[in-house]
């Protein structure tokens, strides 16, 4: 994997496209790609690329402890300050640019998003589980956008919910990776607050909330009976997330995470398109 591809976050940045055109079908009852939501998903792609980037400028003290095997390219001296800014311009660019050629809404709320990222990391993950929240509302908004797009923003709310509530679960897991650089800059998440036993159980708790959830937000949405067959699959890895936290391994956890979350996105469109 190049350098460039991992500063981006690219595989991130390609869940979040399918994030977007997830809440479009979903709002739409089909599978299909409309103009308005090909640019609302190119939009999502090049905000995140811009938050992305942004986080590893912000970031390289604490990713010089949390990553020491290099894996920040910024951190580790091989990709430039000035090459990342370029990356973030690039990527505003794309983002707002895009977004203006979906509506003026769309264009407030890609704005929003943006303003929060560009904030997460210099103030809003000093406060712990403010910025955990913050970030969590943000990273699961794919879907909410993409239903914007098609004019049918209601549609989104309870997949937004539900990616919102995963994201949470895999910010304070992330929390638990970095804690010995946040410890050393004086960032006040739950780890640092409260000691990582007692993290960890939190954590452990917020992953198993998502499960009943997934269940009972969709029922009161009316998603049909092929939803639940599937999710009952895409939650496996939570619960084996869960395990992994028990043992310890924050860095297993967060990648079960990620693969619910692309389960639980193919769960969320099939319940309505089949």
């Amino acid at each position: 994997m190049g350098d460039g591809w991992r500063l981006i976050r690219g595989p991130n940045l390609l869940i979040a496209a399918a994030g977007v055109l997830a809440g479009g079908w979903i709002a739409l009852g089909q599978i299909a790609i409309p103009k308005l939501l090909a640019y609302a998903a190119l939009s999502g792609m090049g905000l995140g690329l811009a938050g992305n980037v942004v986080n590893d400028l912000q970031d390289t003290t604490a990713d010089s402890i949390n990553h020491p095997g290099g894996e920040r390219p910024i951190a580790a001296g091989r990709v430039s300050r000035d090459t990342a800014h370029l990356l973030v311009w690039l990527g505003l660019v794309v983002g707002v640019g895009a977004a203006v050629l979906v509506s003026g809404m769309q264009l407030l709320v890609g704005l929003a998003a943006a303003a929060v990222m560009f904030v997460y990391s210099p103030v809003l993950k000093r406060a712990g589980l403010p910025g955990n929240l913050a970030v969590a509302a943000v990273a699961g908004l794919p879907p909410f956008y993409g239903a914007l797009s098609v004019d049918q923003p209601v549609a989104g709310v309870v997949p937004w919910a539900l990616a919102a509530w995963i994201h949470f679960g895999r910010e304070l897991v992330k929390d638990l990776e970095d804690e010995a650089g946040d410890r050393r800059i004086g960032r006040r998440t739950l780890p640092v607050r409260i000691g990582r036993p007692r993290a960890v159980l939190a954590t452990r708790w917020v992953c198993l909330a998502f499960v009943p959830w997934a269940i009972v937000l969709p029922l009161l949405a009316g998603f049909r009976g092929v939803y639940y067959a599937v999710v009952s699959i895409a939650v496996l890895p939570v619960l084996l997330a869960t395990l992994a936290l028990r043992a310890d391994r924050p860095h297993r956890a967060s990648l079960l995470l990620k693969t619910a979350m692309v389960g639980g996105l193919v769960a969320l469109v099939l319940g309505r398109v089949v």
